[in-house]
């Protein structure tokens, strides 16, 4: 094993103590370099030559992104935090740090607190692998049937759990009716005395604001990103950037225009998503369409990835609806992004729900045969067309429970959220 070890500790007497200690002989690791920034970091990341690295909680710039990309170069961090301050410990521990320790510990509990950062990593990183062989759903088809399919898991009609669900609500390109659904869906919900939190993830546009009547000119996600990624997003400053859309009902507003995607950044969802569990009983996010990482391909370096917020959500959730329209040229949309979709992420079991269902298009018969057909899978739900609704909902900025509260559209998105709140009725 790599006993390598870098420090970053701005000239601090832990940094002075630890770099004294393995100077002796017998220590077992060995210094690379004192590093001044967490620019320096990361470049010395990359020579391979370290297997963790001590940083101070007062390190510019240290942020979820550095983390994710020591932690993805194998490389274990420390967080070294001021004794007795608990709110920057808690800090580290938001933006990713595992291994938290004190500064006046001295220079053989530093010691040890490396050593068991890198053994967690390599512990962590082996189980990671046996945990996507195990959830490839595809491991799981005997060998001789290759007509055998995973059963679909359904929602359990069970109290929620202490800590709120994630519904990431995705589509693929098209248009076929991701923000209808998520929007509607939140608002089923919240009505049923469900408290619900409706979060824009789209990262070419979203326009769930303009969905509820509202004039866009808050912080949103792209805000609980930033405060995320430097571990200052909790539930109070959460709060402060939602929309109160009903009693139980919040609305996290996205981005508006398309050039504004860097602002939503992966390495600080799973942040974000952990705040948004500790504020609403169900977190009911509507997603991009697309699931393309071309930057891993196009760039020699770490670079920025587009649809890395979307992955992300869609790795975080405990439950994905696949959205997809009931026509031909909608079905073939649906079949090639469920493909995509399994193939990114192995271990996701999309429920399906058919959008804009019509006769003359197909009955709802066939649209399940073909998708049976060409996926394996059912479908979880059927939507009628109804475009009169959805108009008078656009025009006057209101959801379809007040726009048209009787339309069949309307009814069948409030059966698909008794699958979710089972306080909702008929």
């Amino acid at each position: 094993m790599n006993q390598g070890l870098l420090t970053a500790g701005n000239g601090q007497s832990w940094e002075n103590d630890l770099v004294a200690a393995l100077d002796r002989p017998g220590s077992g690791m060995t210094v690379i370099r004192r590093c001044v920034d967490i620019a320096d970091v990361l470049t010395a990341a990359t020579t391979g030559q370290a297997s963790v690295v001590m940083v101070s909680a007062e390190l510019r710039r240290l942020d979820t992104a550095a983390v994710q990309r020591l932690t993805v170069s194998g490389i274990a961090v420390v967080g070294i935090y001021p004794a007795g301050d608990d709110r920057v410990r808690g800090r580290l521990e938001r933006i990713g740090i595992g291994t938290l320790i004190a500064d006046d510990v001295g220079a053989p509990a530093l010691l040890d607190a490396a050593r068991a950062a890198v053994a967690e990593l390599a512990a962590g990183r082996s189980g990671a692998a046996a945990h996507r062989m195990l959830a490839d759903p595809r491991a799981a088809l005997p060998s001789g049937d290759p007509l055998a399919q995973v059963p679909i898991p359904q929602v359990a009609k069970a109290d929620p759990p202490p800590q709120g669900r994630v519904v990431a609500v995705w589509g693929p390109v098209g248009a076929p009716g991701r923000t209808t659904l998520a929007g509607n869906l939140a608002v089923e919900t919240a009505a049923a005395g469900g408290p619900t939190l409706l979060v824009d993830a789209d990262v070419y546009g979203g326009v769930l604001a303009s969905a509820f009547g509202l004039l866009d000119e808050s912080p949103g996600l792209a805000g609980a990103c930033r405060l995320a990624a430097n571990g200052r997003l909790d539930l109070a400053e959460l709060t402060r950037l939602v929309w109160a859309i009903a009693p139980n009902l919040r609305l996290l507003t996205g981005i508006t225009r398309a050039d504004r995607w860097p602002e939503l950044r992966p390495s600080a969802i799973p942040s974000v998503l952990t705040v948004c569990r500790s504020m609403a009983a169900l977190t009911v996010i509507d997603c991009g369409f697309c699931l393309e990482a071309d930057e891993e391909i196009t760039f020699d370096t770490v670079a920025p990835r587009r649809n890395g917020a979307t992955l992300a959500i869609l790795g975080e959730a405990d439950v994905v609806f696949a959205v997809g329209s009931a026509d031909p040229s909608g079905m073939e949309r649906l079949v090639r992004g469920l493909a995509e979709l399994t193939e990114v992420i192995p271990e996701v079991q999309p429920l399906v729900v058919l959008n804009r269902s019509r006769r003359s298009a197909a009955s709802p018969q066939e649209s399940a045969d073909a998708l049976a057909r060409f996926t394996g899978l059912a479908v979880t739900a059927t939507l009628p067309e109804d475009r009169a609704a959805m108009d008078k909902a656009w025009q006057n900025g209101v959801p379809l429970a007040e726009a048209a509260p009787s339309s069949g559209l309307r009814q069948a998105i409030r059966q698909l959220a008794n699958t979710l709140v089972p306080a909702v009725g008929p």
